[in-house]
């Protein structure tokens, strides 16, 4: 139930009645009407703007007009307590305490659909993250892009859309070629006693290295190890296969599995490339023409040379972006390019990149070939995930670098668990960078977010246990001559804006909203537990292990949704703290 969505619809229809039968002016559209969260200030349950929205086209004030839209939305509705006209125009309204009984079963007899928007056209959705190099194991740096990718999918799915999430392989070009010869030295550190030349600072230092010849030399006993260049090619496929072992063994720690593995050198090997170089060349997006040093290069160095560049700033780039390398190579923005031209070849709704921080100036070029592909602006979509400091006895924390010269996620993941990686990472939102404090993660306090809101399934496990009930069973709703005190219905006011989170994290792509929500849900909750220490009055269960039918539904409403919100985020909800 979204009695947001509910009493919008309620004063739309009020609307077209009051325009047949008044003098009342209606806009051709009523999107700009809403119905939102009053501030607590005005002790009101909702609020909406419906008086200043029409008062332009009818030629009134806001407060002249609200009083004839009050008198008849509190006409259609019993279970409307008072109607207050708040300047400048707002008509905020406050519901009757049986309209909080009525919301409480109503969510209960729909628990599993609670929160979903049913209005909304579903779409399928294309997410792809991580996307890291397959050269070595996942660092802290991308811990945060897979989780922003992967939850977003999970409230995309929640929300009842379509999606698939994918991971692109970088398996082509200069860093693949530096990456097998490494593996190679360490196989020949292994198998002939060389020593690994660690001075050349082309080669990849890792440790991890030693795992992965370790690996192949066992699985290819066939395979001479005396001459690199005979061997190459199956050395590359082989060691690119032990880096996606690892790469899909460090995603699995966190609970994250792609759906599909898309290979960059698959895409030039199937001349991917060529095709729509070709496509933008009939459409005239490409021409020969010279550019200004790329940033990081020496520009006394640089030597301009006519290149194959795109048109990208027809489509909002800075500048135009070089497709071809002098020595006829395709650089890697053209392999890009190619990639998005399968993507969109798919037929997706929508396409969705998570980028990491390092790749925020990316963001332009890759989306001006896409409106050039798919004639359309909005077809992707960029969220980045910012940087992240690991934080330690207020200090900055640096973790075992066995495995090259970063912080593994497999570290992180040992040192705090799944559960907070997971939600500590989408705590706050992904444009900015995010302290990571190991000292609060593992409080037992309401510094830890995720400590908190735990704690309040179990505080609420707790009860349906000394019971003898199964929490996670369905309640058998009748309907009950009760009513909820403010305290409670102050609760349920909070589970009300559900539906909303997940519209914004939805809409948005926002996911951090859920861990924020949920965090708010359970400070109310808390508090109100807590009112029975002093009051026996309040407590859940008496002496005689007995409790109300009213405060079980009230209790069973909140875990519902709390466990709703954790799985979305992908942490666990454990009944016992």
């Amino acid at each position: 139930m979204n009695i947001f969505d509910k009493y919008l619809d309620k004063i739309n229809k009020i609307l077209l009645d009051l325009s047949k039968n008044s003098n009342l002016i209606l806009p051709d559209k009523l999107d700009a009407i809403t119905v939102e969260i009053p501030p607590s200030k005005f002790n009101s349950d909702i609020s909406t703007n419906v008086a200043m929205v029409l008062s332009k086209i009818n030629k009134k004030s806001p407060t002249d007009l609200a009083p004839v839209l009050v008198e008849a939305i509190k006409k259609n509705d019993k279970l409307i307590e008072d109607i207050s006209i708040i300047k400048p125009g707002f008509i905020n309204i406050k519901f009757k305490p049986i309209f909080w009984t009525n919301f409480v079963e109503e969510i209960i007899k729909n628990s599993k659909t609670f929160g979903i928007n049913t209005k909304e056209k579903k779409k399928n959705y294309l997410i792809e993250f991580v996307s890291a190099n397959p050269t070595g194991p996942l660092h802290v740096g991308h811990c945060r892009g897979a989780i922003l990718g992967d939850v977003i999918a999970n409230v995309l799915l929640f929300n009842r859309h379509k999606v698939t999430k994918e991971y692109y392989v970088n398996d082509y070009g200069n860093q693949i070629i530096n990456f097998t010869k490494s593996v190679y030295f360490r196989i020949r550190e292994i198998v002939f006693n060389e020593t690994f030349p660690s001075n050349n600072e082309d080669l990849y230092p890792g440790d991890y290295l030693i795992d992965f010849a370790q690996n192949i030399i066992k699985a290819n006993k066939k395979i001479d190890f005396n001459e690199f260049n005979k061997i190459s090619d199956e050395l590359t496929v082989l060691s690119i296969n032990e880096a996606l072992k690892l790469i899909k063994s460090n995603l699995n720690s966190l609970g994250i599995k792609h759906d599909n593995f898309i290979s960059e050198k698959e895409l030039v090997t199937n001349q991917e490339v060529e095709k729509v170089i070709d496509f933008l060349q009939k459409n005239n997006f490409v021409y020969k023409g010279k550019i200004k040093a790329p940033a990081g290069e020496d520009e006394d160095k640089w030597v301009e040379r006519e290149q194959l560049l795109f048109k990208s700033t027809d489509f909002g780039d800075d500048k135009d972006r070089a497709l071809k390398k002098s020595d006829g190579a395709w650089t890697y923005f053209a392999s890009d390019v190619a990639y998005h031209k399968n993507k969109l070849d798919r037929k997706y709704d929508q396409l969705i990149n998570i980028l990491g921080a390092d790749h925020t100036g990316y963001i332009k070029r890759i989306l001006s070939s896409v409106e050039a592909l798919s004639s359309s602006k909005g077809k992707l979509i960029c969220k980045v995930s910012q940087l992240v400091k690991l934080i330690k006895d207020k200090k900055p924390f640096k973790m075992s670098k066995r495995k090259g010269d970063y912080i593994t996620l497999d570290d992180l993941i040992n040192e705090v668990g799944k559960d907070a990686t997971r939600f500590i990472m989408l705590n706050r939102s992904s444009d900015v960078e995010l302290d990571f404090d190991f000292d609060n993660v593992i409080e037992k306090s309401k510094d830890n977010p995720l400590y908190y809101v735990q704690y309040s399934y179990a505080r609420i496990a707790s009860v349906f246990r000394h019971l003898d009930k199964d929490l996670k069973s369905e309640i058998n709703i009748r309907k009950y001559d009760f009513q909820y005190s403010q305290d409670e219905i102050n609760i349920l006011k909070k589970l009300s804006e559900w539906p909303k989170c997940i519209d914004a994290s939805t809409n948005k792509l926002e996911p951090h909203r859920i861990p924020t929500y949920l965090y708010e849900l359970s400070s109310l909750f808390h508090s109100y537990w807590n009112l029975g220490k002093d009051n026996p009055e309040k407590r859940f269960i008496n002496k005689e292990k007995k409790i109300t039918d009213s405060k079980l539904i009230f209790l069973k409403a909140i875990s519902n949704v709390v466990q709703s919100g954790m799985n979305i985020v992908g942490v666990s909800v454990p009944e016992k703290m």
